[in-house]
């Protein structure tokens, strides 16, 4: 990458900003969340760590804003596949579902590190951000999904969020560790193949069709 040069203006700010965003995320793509601090974020830039803190703090708040532009591509997709008034069956929300949670299986990546680590580490006026983000779009496809499966919103949103929790627990399955990889076949264990869209699929029948 180019040499650092400060930003001046807002514009060239933001500009900074996606290039920090984007070495992250390349990073998150090859290594796990452990493995990556600010001074790997400013290796992969070709920056020292003095100048990578002149726009962020924690490298949580990189993944926090990476989580954000993902979580609104998962939800937007939602909310197109299921428009107002539809009246598709348990069956076609099924497998649509599962269909959308397999494309932004990126996304349900961050969602596992969500809760327990990326929100412990930033500022509470970052975080209610994200989580008023976050709250919008999971209240707006509730509304839907309770008029689609004939149930209140509290329950719809129940459903929700046991699907995220287990999509984003399949995403970041320990078989796909390599070092779990690797104890495995120390122990010649081959754990049984997984499917992800299959898993999902089967998972939201069950879960549409206990609802409650």
């Amino acid at each position: 990458m180019a040499d650092y040069i400060r930003a001046r203006s807002d514009e060239h700010k933001e500009e900074r900003l996606s290039q920090i965003k984007e070495a992250t995320a390349e990073l998150f793509d090859s290594f796990p969340y452990s493995e990556i601090t600010l001074t790997t974020i400013a290796d992969k830039l070709g920056w020292s760590r003095a100048n990578l803190y002149k726009y962020v703090t924690t490298k949580e708040e990189i993944f926090l804003e990476i989580a954000s532009k993902k979580m609104s591509a998962y939800y937007g997709s939602l909310l197109s596949a299921f428009p107002e008034g539809n009246n598709f069956s348990s069956q076609v929300i099924a497998e649509v579902w599962a269909g959308i949670v397999n494309a932004n299986q990126d996304y349900m990546r961050y969602v596992s590190y969500l809760n327990p680590v990326i929100e412990t580490n930033v500022t509470v006026e970052r975080l209610a951000v994200f989580k008023k983000k976050y709250y919008d779009f999971a209240y707006s496809f509730c509304s839907r999904l309770s008029n689609m499966l004939s149930i209140t919103q509290e329950e719809a949103y129940k459903i929700q969020l046991d699907v995220l929790f287990y999509a984003s627990s399949n995403a970041v399955c320990c078989y796909k560790n390599p070092l779990v990889q690797e104890a495995l076949k120390k122990i010649d264990i081959t754990p049984p193949p997984m499917d992800f869209y299959k898993d999902m699929k089967d998972f939201l029948k069950m879960r549409l069709e206990w609802k409650a």
